[in-house]
């Protein structure tokens, strides 16, 4: 059976590898950019080894809770599913090697971006998405080419019929999901603990105490704060994506089986379709000179996505003309392409909401900037109100996506829906990664001392970077939901659920637990983030006080203290909440079995930290990158004392210190909300065997 199917998986392999490829032009263009003037080089090349630095130390920490899991997970399973840590470990090394790629792109790029900005915004556009697009091809080729490996080898070795695959196969393949799923939600806590650490010190001191400008040299937090967007926002939002891109495909597969294997490939076919959408459409990025480079974004990413629905049209028509047969249910080929497109299309409505929230000039962020004319108190109690408005709509928008595609295709139409979402990832996250990459350069634009109108061009791009930042998160955490449904949808077959009795106690009990989880964890993550950054407030302090000349800008700061606390800080502080995603399940799970037979309490838990996580991460996201605008907009108003209007105003003070707040909520324990619930519902997955 194998045989006759090979062509389809060397077609996925062929997509991968296309994607790859891109990569590594991309990567060589960027190489062959001028890098600037030596004081630019200076600090990209500080910048560059800060991240590195941290990374070491990070991967250093995972390799030994990696090896240490496919152990334990080796020594709890039986017979052939023991084979489940070797795809465990393969998952996790494809997402860190994914992760580095794109962390080591952005740190080529960011200085060259800052030097192409010299000449104009479109060339700094290009080399900006240049480096974005490393960071998304690489996540998607990595993740389509270790997963559609693993899975042939294992589909070699066990068979492919639906006896075998259903049994053996994809309770290995989800290994591969757990491991991706691990990786990430240790890069993005501890990234998003270093970024937000530095940030946050370096913002209340440099523009709230001595009204200097963001990234200004005198600010001895301003290489920090560059180093955790690169081990944050690229390295970290690299690995959360792979774990979604992935979770996906896995939970797709592993519903589909009943279909036998065209059910089960079509996934990894839906996925190589996206990535060849997403690489057509990076072509079309691309400004003028006083453009919006969001329009430029946008239509690179909305031209790969109309590809993309008349792409999957070919893929399902050639592979399942004829519909499938799952669990006695007939599903037709309309209902498996039209839950596809139904996930785009409400992933692409999920972003222009977001993008109405968080954007600068829509009604939100400007009720944000009303209220500072009041003080920080009023603008964080508009930014609050703004985020929790936020959550209705997109939460309804899910809603109709799982309805609509269980009503076309069943709990497979749902899985697809969340494939459909994420297939033209490779565009999505290249847009996203730009974000930190403009970042970047204006810090070095503003350490190097390039100008005012160069530090605009690069400003416009940030502005712009953080609206496509939200937006990807939007996509992350609405993709989370179908994901994270699917793989519970999953879970429940492979223990036996038939239904999950909310009348009973110890049901409602895990349902009430699970809720209160993505609150548990959210609270590790701020309280983490708000312990190092008083550190950094306090170090960035010292520096003030006791080093002459550090103010008049006449003495350099010692950068290098504040990267060690940052770095320091992150490695400690992501402990607790990655055991707390990774107790829960086992502590609850094993308790119910041995308490009550079975382990619909556990279901329960899912369910409830599906939900609330969902919801919470939405409104932390939201919130964060409204404040985050908030301040960039009036940023950029003229300068009036009396008006209290420009940098600098009592009107910035208010809406640096809502921005202060909103950092950890959109860059921390926002974005690792998705990857708790997926976490929790493939650790569940893969332990299925146990609770049977």
């Amino acid at each position: 059976m194998l045989g006759s199917q090979i062509p389809l998986l060397l077609g996925t392999i062929t997509t991968a590898l296309i994607a790859l490829f891109f990569a590594s032009v991309m990567i060589q263009r960027i190489k062959r950019a001028d890098a600037g003037t030596s004081r630019m080089q200076e600090v990209g090349q500080a910048i560059r080894e800060g991240a590195m630095a941290f990374i070491r130390q990070e991967y250093t920490m995972l390799a030994i809770f990696v090896v240490s899991v496919a152990i334990l997970l080796a020594i709890a399973q039986a017979g052939a599913l023991r084979l489940v840590g070797v795809a465990f470990i393969v998952g996790a090394c494809c997402s860190a090697l994914a992760g580095f790629i794109g962390m080591r792109a952005a740190t080529i790029a960011n200085v060259r971006t800052a030097s192409a900005a010299r000449c104009g915004l479109n060339p700094a556009l290009e080399i900006a998405f240049a480096g974005g697009s490393v960071m998304g091809m690489s996540v998607v080729g990595l993740g389509l080419l270790g997963l559609t490996l693993v899975f042939w080898f294992f589909s070699h070795c066990y068979g492919t019929d639906v006896t075998a695959m259903k049994t053996i196969v994809l309770p290995i393949i989800s290994g591969f999901s757990f491991g991706a799923s691990s990786i990430a939600l240790f890069a993005r806590v501890g990234g998003g603990i270093y970024t937000k650490a530095a940030d946050v010190g370096g913002d209340l001191v440099g523009k709230v105490e001595k009204n200097i400008p963001e990234d200004d040299p005198r600010n001895p937090a301003t290489i920090a704060d560059n180093v955790g967007d690169n081990v944050g926002d690229v390295c970290g939002m690299g690995a959360d994506l792979f774990e979604s891109y992935v979770g996906a495909i896995v939970s797709a597969m592993i519903l589909g089986v009943s279909a036998g294997f065209v059910g089960v490939i079509l996934p990894l076919l839906i996925a190589g379709m996206g990535i060849l959408c997403s690489v057509f459409g990076t072509f079309f990025v691309r400004t003028r000179e006083g453009g919006n480079p969001q329009q430029a974004l946008n239509r690179g990413s909305i031209l790969a996505g109309l590809l993309f629905i008349a792409g999957s049209y070919a893929v399902v028509r050639a592979t399942a003309s004829g519909g499938m047969l799952l669990d006695d249910q007939v599903i037709g080929f309309g209902g498996i392409w039209g839950s596809i497109v139904t996930g785009l299309l409400v992933g692409i409505a999920i972003g222009l909401i977001t993008e109405h929230f968080c954007a600068k000039g829509k009604a939100p962020v400007n009720a944000i900037v009303a209220s500072t004319v009041t003080g920080p108190a009023t603008d964080i109690i508009a930014g609050l109100a703004v985020g929790m408005r936020s959550t209705t709509w997109p939460l309804v928008l899910i809603a109709v996506a799982i309805v609509c595609s269980f009503n076309l295709a069943g709990l497979y139409g749902i899985a697809l829906a969340g494939l459909g979402m994420l297939a033209t990832l490779g565009i999505q996250l290249a847009v996203d990664a730009y974000g930190p990459i403009a970042d970047n350069a204006g810090g070095i634009v503003q350490m190097s001392g390039l100008g005012d109108e160069v530090r605009a061009r690069t400003d416009n791009l940030d502005a712009v970077g953080n609206t496509t930042a939200a937006i990807g998160k939007g996509f992350a955490i609405g993709s989370a939901a179908l994901t994270a449904l699917a793989l519970f949808a999953a879970f429940r077959e492979q223990v036996g659920l038939s239904t999950i009795d909310v009348s009973r106690a110890e049901v409602m009990a895990g349902l009430l637990i699970g809720a209160t989880l993505p609150f548990a964890f959210s609270a590790m993550a701020m309280r983490a983030v708000g312990q190092a950054a008083d550190r950094m407030v306090e170090e960035v302090r010292r520096q003030f006080r006791e080093i002459p000349g550090l103010m008049e800008g006449t003495a350099r700061p010692e950068y290098k203290h504040c990267v060690a606390i940052a770095t320091s800080a992150a490695m400690r502080q992501m402990v607790k909440p990655g055991l707390l995603a990774i107790l829960a399940p086992l502590v609850v799970g094993f308790g119910s079995k041995l308490l009550y037979g079975d382990v619909a309490p556990l279901g329960g838990m899912l369910a409830g930290a599906t939900a609330s996580g969902v919801l919470l991460a939405i409104f932390m996201a939201n919130a964060g990158g409204a404040w985050d605008n908030a301040k960039k907009q009036i940023e950029e108003e003229p300068k009036d004392a009396a008006k209290g209007t420009g940098k600098g105003s009592f009107r910035h003070a208010a809406a640096v210190i809502g921005d202060t707040v909103g950092d950890p909520f959109k860059d921390t324990a926002g974005p690792s909300l998705n990857i708790l619930i997926k976490l929790m519902s493939v650790l569940a997955l893969v332990l299925s065997p146990l609770f049977v």
